[in-house]
């Protein structure tokens, strides 16, 4: 029996890992491509192009409640990442040379998982590793005990909110915690920016990443807000653009392009209405097969866009494929280590079994999305079910 495609152009439901650039973002960017500038020269082209640096800068600020003195534009969320996890520790060590410890929640994107590995193998970083929940949240009590007495802690790293299963972090009473023990707190937010209510002044973290792609705006482009008082060690060297934080010629295009968007997506009273359709989605899988386990917290504990599903019995990466032919585009999980046969950290470290583990799907869901796209998975699911759990009976069989 073919697997016929069931929708005539694809159900884009892997938002997380990328989602449509908004028309706002394009219009500014067309506008900006077809202008002239080093935004580090002093003649005239290049003073515009600063000017729209600079307009683009008070825009982000305003919209995450920020000082335009503390957003430092990068090329996205990884080199954000890495600029906040290792410049905030060399900082601090280079301070205290007794501050050699990073405290990190288990589940965090790769960007902060790998940035602090490296630490520990080429710089001796010691590494406590902070223990989620059986939704995935980190509690103040676990920070707490992770931080012991703080005497050694350069640095907490806790995301906003999670990229697989939604969890949304506490993240004012972790930064309350750390702040008791003179420890400045990093956050990811790249998945909550753009879903969620950020305020970086009010969430009493020292430095928080973000992507512009998560939220409508071009790849390649994000920022790291940081306060004005966080000691920093630059990672790129160079003309020092970015506070001296960030060397490289700026995208301006990229950057005007990431604040329209960001202000498109803060000011639209209708951007909760994806969180319907994701509870429609949740209740047809569930009909479809009541045996599947929704991962993560429920309610207003979870990104509102984020759908995050295991089937028992099935492989996880044969259901992508399988929707994908039937014209549906999800994840196994985050983007950037798709492909990788490996049970995900995070269930793992909810405590899911590696095995169960294995069959899991993300679907994100985002402006683009409609109740069509999820009718379409609804109609789509019962056959992948039933060809994913045959071959894997099969597969079973063979062993």
């Amino acid at each position: 029996m073919s697997f016929a495609r069931t929708t005539a152009s694809p159900v884009y439901l892997d938002h997380a890992a990328t989602t449509p650039m908004l028309d706002a973002a394009v219009r500014a960017m067309t506008a900006t491509l077809t202008t002239t500038g080093n935004a580090s020269s002093l003649h005239g082209s290049g003073r515009a192009a600063r000017r729209r640096i600079e307009e683009a800068r008070e825009s982000v600020a305003a919209d995450l409640g920020a000082r335009p003195s503390e957003v430092v534009f990068t090329s996205g969320g990884t080199e954000s990442d890495n600029l906040a996890i290792k410049g905030i520790y060399w900082a601090r060590r280079g301070a205290d040379p007794h501050r050699t410890r990073l405290v990190v929640s288990a589940v965090e994107h790769h960007a902060v998982l790998d940035a602090v590995e490296w630490l520990e193998r080429h710089e001796n970083a010691v590494v406590t590793w902070i223990p989620v929940d059986a939704d995935g949240r980190v509690t103040p009590g676990a920070l707490r005990e992770a931080i012991g007495d703080g005497a050694d802690v350069a640095l907490v790293s806790v995301m906003w909110a999670n990229n697989e299963v939604g969890t949304i972090m506490p993240i004012r009473e972790l930064a309350s915690v750390a702040a008791e023990f003179d420890i400045p707190v990093h956050t990811d937010a790249v998945q909550a920016v753009g879903h969620l209510d950020v305020d970086f002044a009010a969430s009493g973290v020292a430095a928080l990443s973000l992507a512009a792609h998560k939220f409508g705006g071009p790849q390649g482009v994000g920022a790291l807000v940081i306060g004005r008082t966080v000691g920093c060690e630059p990672q790129l060297h160079g003309g020092g653009h970015e506070r001296d934080l960030r060397s490289g010629t700026h995208d301006v295009a990229g950057i005007v392009g990431a604040a329209a968007a960001l202000r498109a997506v803060c000011s639209d009273p209708s951007r909760d209405g994806v969180r319907a359709l994701r509870d429609l989605l949740l209740d047809e899988v569930l009909r479809i097969d009541p045996d599947a386990i929704v991962n993560g917290p429920t309610g207003s504990s979870r990104l509102p866009n984020n759908a995050h599903v295991t089937f028992p019995g099935c492989d996880g990466d044969s259901l992508l494929m399988l929707l994908d032919a039937a014209g549906i585009e999800c994840s196994t999980g985050s983007a950037c280590t798709a492909g990788v046969a490996r049970p995900s950290h995070v269930l793992t470290a909810m405590g899911m079994d590696p095995g169960l583990a294995r069959g899991s799907l993300r679907f994100t869901l985002g402006h683009t999305t409609t109740e069509a796209d999820v009718r379409a998975l609804a109609e789509a699911l019962p056959d992948v079910l039933e060809r994913a759990r045959a071959a894997g009976r099969a597969v079973a069989r063979a062993i």
